[in-house]
């Protein structure tokens, strides 16, 4: 038509380098003219209008790379003709706004490090901003640095497939809420994985609408895994032929479905927890530590020691043959990190978890020795992971003592003396509180409304030598926790855990901690302990994270600050992981 402008004429009225969002709108114009591209069929058929889209996102994103610098030669290196054009589109392929409301699974950048694109500036328009946070969240590569989880070459206790997604604690909590009274937990309990399964689908995703946070993870990941169609269908019995084709081939297909996952959600590698004293995974570190991937790293797990739990400790002393002295505490202690070479020793605590404050002569109380007549039985600290509390546990949190005693000789001359001389980080996991219903066994479990934020401080102040990771499970500490790290260089806050692992929870604390802490915290971890959590708990995660970074980054730049998409990058990368080895990296000893 006379008086419209060319393609060359509209992207040249671009004054400076954009963002491959901003060409967009031209890019389509022109690839449905008839002197263009020709594809206005393509773009209004309801089937392909979808690829259409996609063409127009990676077009759009290679002439973004073109006018800011990047050389043809270059950019062609790049490309691989075996795939699809959603490797060459910046961000998500979804045609969507960018928000919230739909799973943001983890895409590789169409913007390569060494692009000139990344020095370009953003500008003041927000959608722009919110297009390319969106973009780069999606592509940043998490850091996971506590789960649950072990890898394939530990047998049955690396755990993955649809059972044991719908027989997670939070879903049969959420099953009890409404089950028959007829059904008890001990009845259910007895029943096969298998069955339990069955039930919770039928009874949360069959007879009530699935719209729980836990419930709609199960989804995002079923569908991740290009299982729509039997989700649509309500089909389990499909659902589980998937997963067979990788048990049928055991450890080899484990390790399989494990390296997947981990591509798929995005994660460069996740913090275990590893309990020295379990026989059960006892076996797969002695006498030789069997391999594992590099997706997988150690933490060992040290409560009694943390809880100065003199008894527990005394009898897992006296069943693996050591001196029953602070120094064969020590050495039991040493021997562990030698096998395991964990990345931080760690700890969640009791959920009346106190560290009593020095006052007066109580500071100068005698330390009680080791109990000669306590080292009796075998593997005593089992019970760290039993459902079942013993006798003598009163309630506490799986048997282990309730006070944290800054005076213990196992605290202090112990696990202290060792992360000083070992140079390791102490991860405390604050706020549970155990069996709160019993029968429910690790469903059962509750939180803390006010745990004591003031003993964090205490062992900041008191052991400046150890550095401490820490995460709070009640939504009323987060602010105290975020304080605290503005007052401590050895003190690191992570993750929103467990019953804060919540959309609303997630927006709420994220947006806190970059007013209060800037990038200096570690933004989530997924505290998975199936395998397959990793694809919902990161992509829920991550628009979430991304919605918030992109309001905060626009005022921002409404406050005056010109933003590049490089340093983007960098601070996105930072709250993904980054700032946890920035501190990981640092030594007080």
């Amino acid at each position: 038509m006379k008086g419209e402008k060319s393609l060359p004429e509209l992207l040249g009225s671009f004054v400076t380098s954009q963002q491959p969002c901003c060409y967009e709108h031209v890019v389509g114009a022109y690839l449905v003219k008839e002197d263009g591209g020709d594809l206005s069929e393509l773009a209004d058929n309801p089937v392909t209008e979808g690829a259409f889209a996609k063409l127009v996102k990676a077009v759009s994103c290679l002439y973004a790379r073109m006018v800011a610098g990047d050389g043809m030669v270059d950019i062609l290196r790049n490309l691989s003709l075996d795939e699809c054009c959603d490797v060459l589109i910046d961000g998500n392929s979804d045609t969507v706004r960018n928000d919230d409301y739909r799973p943001l699974h983890f895409k590789e950048t169409s913007v390569p490090l060494d692009s000139v694109l990344l020095k370009a500036k953003l500008g003041n328009n927000r959608e722009v901003i919110r297009s390319v946070v969106f973009s780069e969240v999606a592509s940043a590569l998490a850091i996971d640095l506590h789960t649950h989880l072990l890898p394939p070459s530990h047998g049955a206790l690396c755990l993955y497939g649809i059972d044991e997604l719908l027989t997670y604690h939070y879903l049969v909590a959420e099953y009890f809420m409404t089950a028959p009274v007829a059904v008890t937990p001990e009845d259910f309990y007895a029943l096969t994985k298998q069955k339990q399964a069955d039930i919770i689908w039928k009874a949360l995703f069959v007879d009530r609408t699935p719209v729980s946070e836990a419930c709609r993870g199960v989804l995002t990941t079923l569908v991740a895994f290009g299982l729509e169609q039997e989700v649509q269908s309500r089909d389990i019995t499909a659902v589980r032929k998937f997963y067979s084709k990788y048990r049928d081939e055991g450890v080899a297909g484990a390790e399989k479905y494990s390296s997947m996952v981990y591509q798929k959600a995005g994660v460069s590698y996740a913090v275990m927890t590893n309990i020295p004293f379990d026989p059960t995974e006892t076996q797969h570190w002695k006498p030789k530590p069997k391999d594992y991937s590099s997706n997988y790293r150690s933490a060992c797990r040290v409560d009694p020691l943390l809880a100065g739990d003199r008894k527990t400790v005394e009898n897992a002393l006296a069943a693996a043959g050591y001196d029953k002295t602070i120094e064969g505490a020590k050495q039991y202690l040493r021997d562990w990190c030698d096998i395991m070479k964990p990345e931080y020793v760690m700890a969640s605590t009791p959920h009346n978890f106190v560290l009593r404050e020095d006052k007066g002569q109580a500071a100068k109380r005698l330390k009680v020795g080791v109990n000669e007549d306590a080292m009796k039985q075998p593997f005593a600290f089992t019970d760290l992971t039993s459902n079942n509390c013993a006798a003598e546990c009163d309630d506490e949190e799986e048997g282990l003592a309730s006070v944290i005693d800054e005076n213990s000789n196992l605290l202090a001359e112990v696990l202290m003396q060792v992360c000083e001389e070992r140079d390791l980080p102490l991860a405390l996991k604050i706020g549970a509180h155990r069996k709160v219903n019993p029968s429910l066994l690790q469903a059962g479990d509750g939180v803390v409304a006010f745990a004591d934020a003031n003993m964090l401080a205490r062992l900041c102040t008191k052991f400046p030598k150890v550095r401490f990771l820490a995460t709070f499970l009640s939504r009323n500490n987060q602010h105290q926790a975020c304080v605290l790290a503005t007052k401590f260089r050895n003190l690191h806050i992570y993750g929103c855990w467990w019953y804060c692992n919540n959309p609303s929870i997630i927006e709420e604390i994220t947006k806190m901690r970059v007013e209060m802490l800037g990038t200096a915290f570690t933004a989530q971890h997924s505290d998975s302990r199936v395998l397959d959590q990793l694809i919902y708990k990161w992509s829920h995660s991550r628009a979430v994270i991304a919605n918030v970074l992109a309001k905060e980054y626009s005022k921002l730049v409404e406050s005056g600050w010109s933003l590049s998409r490089g340093e983007l990058r960098r601070d996105i990368s930072k709250l993904f992981g980054g700032s946890y080895e920035e501190f990981m990296a640092k030594s007080f000893t």
